[in-house]
């Protein structure tokens, strides 16, 4: 198989007024494309950060351990993502929505509220693949079918709010398969 991403020595503490706080304590693992990976563990364990750190998504207080290295191999060779987030926030799109998916647990705070679910599908694939506004409106309202949600030409001009919270959930993984991503993350939360 062919390698997809390489976590190695991961160490992320938060800034806090009570000092440094570790969330994750060096943690190392790799996946190979087509490949599974669950990360089981307790309430407030590190999952969710870790999930997050794999796209730099932690908040602005989190601090990577100096030996952190992140890799995602791509077609066009690897790329050392800890590097990114030195860099513009242009660089990102490679692996924030492009390169790497991310199914977060809760949608409701996933999805901007004044914006319909379908503006929002269409955005990121104008962003992340070279199709027009028509193509992106007809595979965001395909994808939205394919996850089971009835009516999709009518969801897809709804707000996050409108729908239940299932809904949303199926929405957020039509948004996340719609760019068709190297390396999917579902942050599950059970």
């Amino acid at each position: 198989m062919t390698r997809l991403l390489d976590v190695e020595n991961l160490t992320l503490q938060f800034k806090t007024d009570e000092g440094l706080i570790t969330a994750i304590d060096d943690v190392s693992f790799s996946l190979d494309a087509g490949e599974v990976m669950g990360l089981v563990g307790e309430s407030g364990s590190g999952k969710s950060v870790t999930a997050k750190s794999i796209m730099l998504l932690n908040p602005s207080n989190a601090v990577y351990g100096p030996d952190s290295k992140i890799t995602l191999h791509l077609d066009d060779g690897p790329i050392d993502v800890m590097a990114l987030a030195k860099g513009k926030t242009k660089d990102m799109r490679v692996i924030r929505g492009g390169a790497i998916s991310m199914i977060f647990q809760e949608p409701m705070a996933s999805f901007a509220p004044a914006i319909s679910i379908g503006n929002q599908m269409v955005e990121q694939l104008q962003i992340h693949t070279d199709m027009n506004a028509k193509q992106a409106t007809e595979l965001s309202i395909e994808m939205l079918d394919r996850v089971g949600i009835s009516d999709p030409s009518s969801r897809f001009k709804q707000y996050a709010f409108e729908l239940s919270g299932g809904m949303r959930q199926r929405a957020m993984i039509a948004m996340a398969l719609s760019t068709k991503p190297k390396l999917l993350i579902a942050d599950a939360g059970y």
